[in-house]
């Protein structure tokens, strides 16, 4: 049966990644995409500017697990995305940006709000397609979502051409994605798994420190029971905010400039940082130099650009964090810490978070 390229994408996200609401603006060279989407079942929450949809699509992500998706015209439609997408990709969201493009003939001659949609977005995307072969596009859109939700997860954008998404095609999805030089390591390595469990068994004050990827990879479970096991306080980054109750007895609130000073005392005091899914920002570390100085490091991600980028570690371990935690439960051995957690309670009494009170009266 044959359909446009339009009516196709649609179809697919539907029926194969599960997509139930999507976020745009509309645009002359994205007509094509919202006529079939008029026709269809999907649920689109239209914005007041470009910007909005993607931070949509951020937020959506962030608080689902889901792949995020969001829709904008050629031109000034394609770039007033990118404040959004540039958060997706510094966060590690996973979200796909469909873009409209001037008509295939018209493409490189300047024409009426043409722009370099993936060279602009090749910064802040982990993968970017522009779509000149009709063809092609299931395969890129199933690529493009797969991309976007594996490995360490970001922003991947489709930029499609106005012709192209009216151009027929049969609907046949590839059985599966071949990406050469694609190949994202969930499993840590056994002999790293050895390794890092000596040290904490060694360690007088551990610390874990826990960051976005921990929640990414729907790991706090593990997070609390590793935690548990070696009685260590844990704290963590911003993006790590909610991997462990800040209720819990071990949790040590999150570290950095804007931070609790009992967290910075205590993970700058610590001999050995156990860190999860962290990209070690200035933010939190502030000057590197000087950061936890009798510390060793363990760095857990699944990334290996990160490993080593701003923080040397000791122990790296590129993995899922995850697997990661299940596999370090496993081996290593129960501690108490008593003399460490005297200091870390004495830290929480002389440097607690706290308010003022002001009696002053705000006067229309």
């Amino acid at each position: 049966m044959l359909m446009t390229v339009a009516e196709a994408i649609i179809k697919y996200m539907q029926e194969e990644e599960g997509i139930e609401v999507i976020f745009g603006y509309p645009g002359g060279a994205v007509i094509g995409f919202y006529d079939a989407l008029y026709n269809s079942s999907l649920k689109h929450v239209l914005v007041r500017h470009e910007q909005g949809a993607a931070h949509a699509a951020d937020g959506y992500a962030r608080s689902t697990g889901k792949v995020g998706v969001c829709v904008a015209t050629s031109g000034p439609g394609a770039t007033n995305l990118t404040t959004g997408i540039a958060t997706a990709y510094m966060d590690s969201v996973p979200i796909v940006a469909i873009t409209g493009q001037v008509k295939t003939s018209a493409i490189g001659k300047d024409s009426f709000q043409e722009v370099d949609t993936r060279g602009i977005t090749m910064p802040i995307t982990k993968h970017n397609y522009l779509i000149t072969d009709p063809h092609e596009a299931l395969r890129i859109v199933k690529e493009a979502f797969y991309i976007a939700k594996t490995g360490r997860k970001g922003p991947v954008l489709i930029d499609i051409p106005s012709d192209i998404f009216l151009s027929k095609i049969e609907y046949s999805v590839p059985s599966k994605v071949e990406l050469l030089g694609y190949k994202p390591n969930y499993e840590p390595h056994p002999l790293q798994i050895k390794r890092a469990a000596q040290l904490i068994k060694e360690s007088e004050k551990p610390i874990i420190l826990a960051g976005g990827g921990v929640i990414a990879s729907e790991a706090s479970q593990e997070l609390i029971k590793f935690a548990e096991r070696i009685n260590a306080p844990v704290v963590t980054t911003l993006m790590g905010k909610g991997a462990i109750p800040e209720t819990h007895e071990l949790s040590c609130g999150f570290i950095g400039m804007h931070g609790a000073a009992y967290a910075n005392y205590a993970i700058n005091d610590s001999d050995l940082i156990i860190a999860i899914g962290v990209r070690f920002s200035d933010r939190s570390t502030g000057k590197v130099e000087t950061f936890a100085p009798n510390a060793k490091i363990i760095h857990i991600d699944i990334d290996p650009a990160e490993i080593g980028k701003n923080v040397q570690p000791y122990v790296p371990i590129v993995a899922d964090a995850k697997r990661a935690l299940e596999k370090l439960i496993e081996v290593v051995e129960p501690k108490t810490n008593p003399i460490w957690w005297e200091k870390i309670k004495d830290w929480k009494n002389k440097y607690p978070l706290r308010y003022r009170m002001s009696n002053e009266v705000i006067k229309s």
